[in-house]
């Protein structure tokens, strides 16, 4: 099998990157996206911000997004990647690296693969410049090597590793509409009491969350936490870390207390930072009603948030929250359906694992031609 080896600005039809200007934040308007937009096979939209027409306008110009074009964070935290599968994009981008394939799918999904091989990350790590906050100069990507096999060859390989993450991709729509489902049921029966006409019953009445469950603080220490280890490292942040030794064994919520206060749940093994809260029910049917009760009431929670740079709530903030349920929690069994919702949730999460495995075992194999395809 032969295979050779190009720049990225041979192989793509151009290498370009996003605006470094700053438009001003609108209500109305186009989203402009950022490094930290860019997450796994989607981009958070929920933390952007729009800007007006006449600057996205002006943004498309030089940097105007396609399909198959691959997004590439290259300022702070590098390597962050998406790849434009929608035929419309009506967002631009910022600080960030675009390369760009005219349209030609296959191309595209090999670079996109390519980026994730160990040489691509080895080049990638190599490169970087910056002390304080490291970057990767737009010249370093045009110059980024790229092997590439002959076009069948290619297309096997894009083939077995596509496979695998349509698998994921889809276990994560399904994981999605489940969420949605369970959010939608909860705000039905606990919110708009929609099974008794609009009015909260009679024989219901307010709780605090504190009646349910202790509300515990994490490890001082963030730095036992790396991309490798036994066991998940919950911090403020979206993504998971790992560590090699655990303070809690339980099924428990997980609540960050600053940033964007986002809400997980985790049944077994971790670890958790300071500023993570760690809510385990003291009866664990409850902790899927719970988890999206704290889901639909995050805004509701944070509301009282302190601090004048970074607001963050504290355990009083969750411990005093108040929400209406049934006196009687026993006769209760649409609470057992948010466990039902979960549990295949998590089935799912866990199948996608080991598929995320199969695929990273094999990626380096095929991306260096060790594998006869």
């Amino acid at each position: 099998m032969e295979w050779k080896t190009v720049t990225a600005e041979q192989f793509c039809t151009r290498v370009t990157d996003g605006t470094h200007d700053s438009p001003k934040r609108q209500e109305v308007g186009r989203y402009l996206i950022t490094s930290k937009h860019l997450s796994g096979s989607d981009i958070d939209f929920s933390s952007a911000y729009k800007i007006s027409e006449e600057d996205y306008q002006k943004i498309i110009v030089r940097s105007n997004v396609e399909q198959y074009d691959i997004l590439f964070s290259m300022i702070g935290t590098i390597g962050n990647t998406y790849r434009v599968t929608e035929e419309t994009v009506d967002y631009a981008v910022k600080n960030m690296a675009i390369f760009k394939f005219g349209g030609n799918k296959g191309d595209s999904s090999w670079f996109y693969y390519w980026l994730k091989s160990p040489q691509a990350q080895a080049y990638i790590s190599q490169m970087q410049a910056g002390s304080t906050q490291g970057y990767l100069t737009l010249a370093t990507l045009r110059s980024f090597p790229v092997a590439v096999p002959d076009h069948a060859t290619q297309d096997k390989i894009v083939a077995i590793l596509s496979s695998l993450d349509d698998k994921i991709e889809n276990n994560n729509r399904i994981n999605r509409n489940l969420e949605a489902q369970a959010q939608a049921l909860f705000k039905s029966w606990f919110v708009d009491f929609e099974p008794w006409g609009g009015k909260m019953p009679e024989d219901w009445k307010e709780y605090e969350l504190g009646e349910f469950l202790p509300v515990i603080t994490g490890k001082k220490d963030a730095n036992i936490a790396s991309k490798t280890g036994k066991y998940p490292f919950f911090s403020c942040a979206q993504d998971i870390l790992y560590t090699e030794n655990y303070s809690f064994n339980a099924d428990a919520i997980l609540v960050a207390g600053n940033g964007d206060f986002n809400v997980k749940w985790y049944r077994g093994k971790f670890e958790a930072y300071q500023r993570t809260y760690v809510l385990i029910p003291n009866d664990s049917r409850y902790l899927g009603w719970l988890f999206y009760m704290v889901k639909h009431n995050l805004s509701n929670i944070t509301c009282g948030a302190r601090g004048s740079v970074i607001k963050f709530i504290t355990k009083g903030n969750l411990e005093n929250f108040r929400f209406a349920a049934p006196k009687d929690l026993t006769k209760c069994d649409i609470i057992d359906k948010f466990n039902v919702i979960n549990q295949t949730i998590e089935s799912k999460k866990a199948e996608s694992s080991r598929l995320a495995a199969l695929r990273d075992t094999l990626l380096p194999k095929l991306m260096k031609g060790e594998i006869e395809v």
